[in-house]
């Protein structure tokens, strides 16, 4: 399946159709260089699931844990900061992979080796300042 969004609003369509279609995987890989709108789209996706905390880039804490209404937790994800896969090894990545709870995962080309078999691809390509082509194929 593959997305061109010319602006924010546009993510709407790609999250509901996520969230629709891929909700028996709780494993959601976000490809993207920096800026292309990993975040952005993962804020709109915790929106369709009505998570009441507020949704930011774990870029510090390497994982962030949110809450929907219906108390379900989503787990997010940033591997930028790390600079090898024992760090994610160390804060017990599998226990959250394999939880079967939602994880969006931003950077996961930091963890190869670490991620389950089967997942989401999201791949978020700058096609222009405003433009994004979003493509996602299902892996596994």
């Amino acid at each position: 399946m593959e997305f061109i969004i010319s602006n924010v609003e546009n993510l709407s369509e790609v999250s509901s159709h996520l969230v629709e279609r891929y909700m028996n995987n709780p494993i959601w890989v976000f490809n993207g260089e920096m800026g292309a709108g990993k975040t952005t789209l993962i804020k709109d996706i915790c929106d369709k699931l009505a998570v009441e905390d507020i949704v930011n880039s774990p870029t510090f804490s390497i994982v962030n844990e949110y809450m929907t209404a219906e108390e379900s937790t989503i787990y997010h994800f940033d591997f930028y900061r790390i600079e090898e896969e024992k760090e994610a090894v160390d804060i017990g990545v599998d226990e959250y992979f394999y939880s079967g709870d939602l994880c969006l995962i931003e950077w996961a080309e930091k963890i190869p080796s670490l991620l389950p078999s089967e997942y989401i691809e999201i791949n978020i390509i700058l096609q222009s300042e405003l433009e994004r082509k979003i493509r996602v194929k299902q892996n596994g």
